[in-house]
């Protein structure tokens, strides 16, 4: 039988009042063992579970939280253990007895042929004996990772994964119950992490199975932590992906891609564009791209055309759009100055007429981002007629 040490690897096993099933659970961990590469976390447990334990003490590294602080806690000091004993790998296989611990096995030849991947155990849940509110909290969950990572997962609520403990030196946890299981594999993505959905078996056995899940308090944190990542994703990591796509795989090839696709409608194109120019042209310089990407995303426009139209902006075009948003913004406020060059605008003369620079630049905005729609939809149906004929 394949062991543990193949991938330098052990298996970390948080456990909470789940004495009916725990003794079944390490006796298969065990049986890939070599010794000294299974790490228990008694997380405060109140029932018969240290007799359990007990049974098993020359064979396991036991970890105790004297009171009960949550799964994500239990999680971190089992990691923090392994890394501590110069583990590579980490399998986390929950102790109620849904998962089968020769699936193991699964994992460790998915290791080899994916070293340095989060390997996620991916259960079947449309099949019999599932509790409903599990299936409707993995399709949840499921939504919001893809919506913060860009990727989907089959399955991103499984306890039976497989973590590279290389990458987890880097991260530092801030949960501590069942949303932390949402936050490692958010920011292992975000790091660039591969993640492997695995297929495995699950057993939910209404007489044995315990859960601690309380769907009132931990649906809550579950939510506001997925609140906080959407946020993040939307100021930084999203604009992040996206600019380093374009740079990989070549500004201008994608650029060609976008623009000639026939699966977009022109308008949309056009908006795009419009949108990008508008954003471009507003005056909150640093954060065109920050704010204009995930509005153009929740927009559902085109990323690339947008953030090429955005560019407007470049250094070169900077001091006669700030002319340009002067002169535009001298119609509409009474105290204003007018500048006869562009030599004439400087960071004292910007800060003492701010009211009029901003003005100009909004509507300035406004019409060129609307000049700019009507151009493209106008050059794309043309090019589109061409080419139907």
């Amino acid at each position: 039988m394949i062991q543990l040490n193949a991938i330098h690897a052990c298996v970390i096993v948080p456990t909470y009042n789940n004495d009916k099933t725990l003794e079944r659970v390490l006796t298969g961990v065990l049986a890939f063992s070599n010794g000294n590469d299974v790490i228990v976390v008694n997380d405060g447990s109140t029932d018969n579970t240290d007799a359990v334990l007990e049974k098993f003490r020359n064979r396991i590294i036991l970890l105790k939280n004297e009171s009960n602080q949550g799964k994500g806690f239990s999680l971190r000091k089992g990691f923090a253990e392994a890394i501590s004993r110069g583990f590579k790998n980490a399998i986390t296989i929950d102790s109620d007895g849904q998962h089968y611990p020769d699936d193991i096995t699964l994992m460790i030849e998915q290791a080899q042929l994916h070293p340095g991947a989060l390997l996620m155990g991916s259960r079947n849940m449309n099949q019999e004996n599932v509790p409903g509110k599990s299936s409707f909290g993995n399709k949840f969950s499921n939504f919001w990772f893809w919506i913060e990572t860009g990727q989907k997962l089959p399955d991103t609520q499984t306890g039976f994964r497989l973590y590279p403990l290389e990458e987890l030196k880097h991260i530092r946890l801030f949960t501590r119950k069942f949303e932390t299981e949402i936050e490692v594999i958010v920011r292992l993505a975000w790091r660039g992490v591969k993640i492997v959905p695995v297929p495995v078996k699950v057993l939910y056995d209404p007489d044995e199975r315990v859960s601690h899940f309380r769907p009132f308090r931990d649906f809550t944190r579950i939510s506001i932590l997925n609140t906080c990542l959407v946020f993040l994703t939307l100021i930084y990591f999203l604009p992040k992906r996206i600019i380093q796509y374009l740079y990989r795989k070549g500004i201008i090839t994608v650029l060609k891609e976008e623009i000639f696709r026939s699966d977009e409608s022109n308008f949309k194109k056009a908006a795009s564009v419009g949108f990008g120019v508008f954003m471009g042209i507003v005056p909150i310089w640093g954060f065109q791209l920050l704010v204009g990407i995930p509005l153009a995303v929740l927009m559902r426009m085109n990323k690339v055309l947008f953030i090429a139209a955005a560019n407007i902006s470049i250094p070169p075009m900077i001091p006669l759009i700030i002319f340009a948003s002067y002169y535009t913004g001298g119609f509409f406020v009474e105290e204003k100055m007018r500048f006869q060059s562009l030599a004439e605008i400087t960071l004292e003369s910007i800060h003492a007429n701010f009211i009029q620079y901003a003005t100009g630049a909004c509507i300035l905005a406004v019409i060129a981002g609307a000049i700019a729609a009507v151009i493209t939809y106008v050059v794309f149906s043309i090019y589109k007629f061409r080419k139907v004929r």
